[in-house]
């Protein structure tokens, strides 16, 4: 059964020409010109890459900070004990515990929006990986978010940084910012992206790498976005 939108959506739709290809500038222009909702929404960028990721080598996983933020303030929580516990707490850190957090979260206290942890705390944090794992929350050495310099990973996150990786059908999406944001701002995320996209390319990757791009807003249409220039 086909999907039933609002008459807001509706509306934005018909702006967005869908046999187009929009430079990025042009589609970011768009995006924030037809999001229909009457709160600020979430932009994100929609890739999909020529990849088997059953294939551990063309697996794509990784984070970066985005220059402009994403515009949400992410709750930290970090796994740690003793002067990293300490050093987590310093940094800014929403939550840090041990065991204590741990039997929260089992209990079904889930309050945050990443998960930091320092090696030797893993073995704990484990017992989570049922409730963590299939919200994307499990700590992960790849992400930063297996680390023993809490103080940095931490940083990052209040910073802005987003994780990417691409799933089943060889997609990636990632949040860019906010509506509110200006398209200069939005256009500098989009590019770290991309750029962060282009040099993750696996060498076992075989013919087109990038094949799609769309930016669309949480409520929005997605508009599609040229891939020249990001074709490598």
């Amino acid at each position: 059964m086909a999907k039933k939108h609002g008459k807001k959506y509706e509306d934005a739709k018909k702006q967005v020409d869908v046999t187009k290809e929009y430079t990025a500038s042009e589609a970011i222009e768009l995006v924030k010109k037809v999001a229909p909702a009457n709160f600020d929404e979430t932009v994100e960028v929609a890739v999909r890459l020529g990849v088997d990721p059953r294939k551990a080598d063309q697996q794509i996983r990784g984070a970066v900070v985005l220059p402009n933020g994403t515009g949400k303030t992410q709750r930290v929580l970090v796994f740690a004990k003793g002067e990293k516990a300490k050093e987590a707490e310093e940094a800014g850190a929403d939550f840090v515990g041990e065991e204590d957090l741990v039997n929260k979260i089992q209990q079904g206290w889930m309050d945050f929006d990443v998960v930091v942890a320092t090696p030797d705390m893993m073995a704990q944090v484990g017992k989570l990986g049922r409730v963590l794992g299939p919200k994307g929350l499990m700590p992960n050495p790849k992400t930063g978010t297996v680390t023993m310099d809490v103080t940095q990973a931490v940083n990052e996150i209040k910073a802005g940084k987003v994780e990417y990786r691409v799933e089943k059908a060889g997609n990636v999406h990632v949040p860019i910012g906010k509506v509110s944001f200006t398209e200069e701002q939005l256009l500098a995320n989009f590019k770290t992206i991309l750029d962060i996209l282009a040099k993750a390319k696996p060498s076992a990757a075989k013919g087109t790498y990038m094949k799609n791009i769309a930016v669309s807003s949480s409520m929005g249409p997605g508009v599609k976005v040229s891939t020249s220039g990001y074709t490598s």
